[in-house]
């Protein structure tokens, strides 16, 4: 998945680390030319990370919903729909079971159960289906402090 680049930092060995917009950081031989950092600002790099649902490090919960069950599930949540950039998701099943339906370019289905969450990738078109009786919340992270 490409992500575009939103800036640049330092890491504690001094080598510079794109910031990408979901949160992910990448380092490549090319960042470390003040040049080549600044003619590839906006510029889409591939986020491993992201494909694999990986909450990047330096994100913390800030906010969540309220508990649904099959009854009270939003349209919103049921049909396609995506976080802001920046904004992962955790879809903690407490009881029962949820189908988790995540379009490209991620695609996939993961049957979410008590114990297993699913990762909400920033900007990515999602949607959820009871799979029964089911209760459930989302939690919302985002980068808790700069790079």
């Amino acid at each position: 998945m490409q992500r575009p680049i939103d800036g640049f930092h330092q890491d504690e060995r001094g080598d510079w680390i794109a910031e990408l917009r979901c949160g992910h950081g990448r380092h490549e031989p090319w960042m470390q030319a003040a040049d080549g950092r600044a003619t590839q600002l906006g510029a889409a790099l591939a986020c491993p990370p992201c494909e694999r649902f990986e909450l990047p490090v330096g994100h913390a919960p800030y906010k969540r919903t309220r508990e649904f069950d099959q009854t009270s599930i939003p349209d919103a949540l049921r049909a396609d729909h995506s976080t802001k950039p920046g904004v992962w998701g955790v879809i903690h099943v407490l009881a029962g079971r949820l189908r988790y339906i995540v379009e490209p370019p991620l695609a996939r289905t993961q049957l979410l159960a008590p114990g297993i969450d699913g990762i909400v990738v920033p900007e990515v078109r999602h949607r959820v289906i009871a799979d029964g009786d089911v209760r459930f919340f989302v939690e919302f992270h985002r980068a808790t402090r700069a790079p």
